[in-house]
């Protein structure tokens, strides 16, 4: 007699995730210590119901984005062609709950003055893992009316408006459209679209865009090449796809467009939405790891193996806590930008801006890195359902996986790095080196931060650091430069015993950097013959 096979009574527990603000107190420690009093008092009842919302009404939407990715049809039922970008109608529920919670109108409505952006990214870093990548389009939505704000132009006063606004009917999103068939990272010279005189600022643009990430927007800014009367083309400076984002392929056959910068000044006018980017890209790193670490951690109190929960186990335990390190050592370096981002914005201190110019390619590159170290770890801890699509998990690795890419990879950021140095004739450096000392205390912990950043200083005075090494460097300045958050923090009333086991686990494993190249080959040419052998045939 044929019998049915049976599947078992078992089913795994499915991780939950609670109000995602109150479950990290870390976040809410950090935000007590930066903060007035009586302003986080008021922020503090603002992220606690927008924790609530991310996980129940936002976290739905974005599900609902990922389930019903974007397409492109091009045709209607007559054959007409359309060429129109369908989203699923959570996508514009997304937008509208962005511009409802003021994700961009809070840093310009500047309620709480230089703490306002402080406020904005906390709101941001609780949205982000929820979005379906709707945070996408807000860091160019946010970049563009940075701009617009700093240019001070009158004709940009309306678009300005729509970009800042809570009223979901009147909010725009926009674009940010460099990238062409040459790559992303050399905009200047890499840029062919054209932009043709039409009169007075109005222009027609033609050209093909290669990676457009908010191809629905409401507006965009581009870099474009302008035709004079004789037909010539100024010259330019010298110089990944997500399922949920309606990111595609674009060729500009006479579009409407006004020029917003002086002609040769388009990619250091665009820099300054690159910035604002650069730290919504930090954010959203930060944001992924504390996301799987908080699903991880959940579901380790339901998971057994060996009749024992995986939560109780030592191994386990370890690796969660490397985890929680490497978010919170995140979280430190991420809101520090925002604060010193508000600073920026409401003061004239020079010293602020230049840690602010230095740390922010620094914090997107590595914590671009670090996120997908972490959130890998974080899909290993679910074991085989982590590798399965229905659980939702793999979403979270394969979103966290453009952070290192965007808005600059990890090589690109690095010469950054040293450019700002040779810019500002190290001057830069010896405001960063006072800007960490001041932070350090007399404990092991500040007595080796301190050896870490004369050691940095050995290495440039004997003239070390190369384009080879450009990596190596950027991530000893991120290193340290979290080594003394997490002390000044640890060091403060608001501060837990957790808190200072994170500090001593962050700065006993940092390694100086002349012991770093001392493992690193600078021979280019060695370098070059290592990558490119091949086998020989004839031996």
């Amino acid at each position: 007699m044929f019998r049915h096979a049976k599947i078992g009574s078992f089913w795994q527990g499915q991780p939950k995730l609670g109000n995602t603000y109150l479950n990290d107190g870390f976040l809410q420690r950090v935000l007590k210590r930066v903060l007035p009093a009586e302003a986080f008092a008021d922020i503090n009842s603002d992220l606690t119901r927008l924790g609530a919302r991310c996980v129940t009404e936002i976290q739905a939407h974005g599900d609902q984005v990922e389930a019903n990715q974007p397409y492109l049809k091009q045709y209607d039922a007559w054959g007409n062609r359309i060429d129109q970008v369908v989203t699923d109608p959570s996508w514009s529920k997304l937008k509208d709950i962005a511009a409802e919670e003021g994700l961009v109108s809070i840093a310009y409505e500047k309620k709480y003055a230089e703490f306002s952006r402080l406020y904005q990214y906390a709101k941001i870093y609780l949205y982000s893992p929820s979005s379906g990548l709707w945070s996408c389009p807000l860091a160019m939505t946010d970049g563009a009316a940075k701009i617009f704000t700093d240019l001070k132009l009158p004709e940009f006063d309306y678009p300005l408006k729509r970009l800042t606004t809570r009223n979901p009917e009147e909010f725009w999103s926009s674009g940010q459209w460099m990238t062409e068939r040459k790559g992303g990272s050399d905009v200047g010279s890499g840029t062919e679209t054209i932009a043709v005189p039409v009169e007075g600022n109005k222009y027609k643009l033609y050209g093909y865009k290669w990676f457009t990430s908010a191809t629905d927007a409401d507006m965009t800014l581009t870099l474009a090449r302008i035709q004079n009367s004789n037909g010539e083309i100024t010259p330019g400076s010298k110089g990944l796809r997500t399922r949920q984002l309606p990111t595609g392929e674009l060729l500009l056959e006479g579009a409407d467009a006004s020029l917003v910068s002086p002609p040769g000044r388009g990619v250091a006018t665009i820099s300054g939405m690159l910035s604002v980017t650069r730290v919504h890209n930090t954010i959203a790193s930060v944001a992924a790891m504390r996301r799987i670490l908080s699903l991880l951690r959940d579901y380790s109190t339901k998971r057994e193996c060996f009749g024992e929960k995986i939560s109780n186990m030592g191994l386990h335990l370890n690796t969660l806590a490397e985890m929680e390190m490497c978010t919170r050592a995140g979280t430190v370096f991420a809101f520090e930008l925002a604060r010193l981002f508000g600073i920026t914005e409401t003061s004239n201190s020079e010293k602020e801006q230049a840690i602010f110019r230095m740390l922010t390619p620094v914090g997107k590159l590595y914590f671009g890195k670090l996120c997908m170290k972490v959130v890998s770890e974080g899909v290993e801890g679910f074991g085989g359902n982590g590798y399965i699509e229905d659980t939702g998990i793999p979403q979270i690795l394969r979103d966290a996986q453009v952070t290192p890419i965007w808005e600059g990879t990890t090589n690109i950021l690095s010469l950054d790095v040293l450019r700002a140095i040779a810019k500002s004739k190290g001057q830069v450096l010896i405001l960063l080196n006072e800007y960490i000392l001041e932070k350090l205390d007399d404990s092991s912990s500040g007595q080796k931060l301190r050896s870490l950043m004369q050691d940095m200083h050995e290495v440039l005075v004997k003239g070390k650091i190369s384009q080879t090494i450009a990596r190596e460097f950027a991530f000893s300045i991120a290193e340290i430069a979290v080594g003394a958050l997490l002390l000044q923090h640890s060091n403060s009333s608001f501060s837990n015993k957790s808190d200072q086991l994170t500090t001593q686990l962050w700065v006993n494993r940092l390694v100086p950097l002349s012991t770093k190249l001392s493992y690193i080959v600078q021979d280019t040419a060695a370098l070059s013959e290592l990558v490119y052998d091949s086998y020989d045939e004839t031996i």
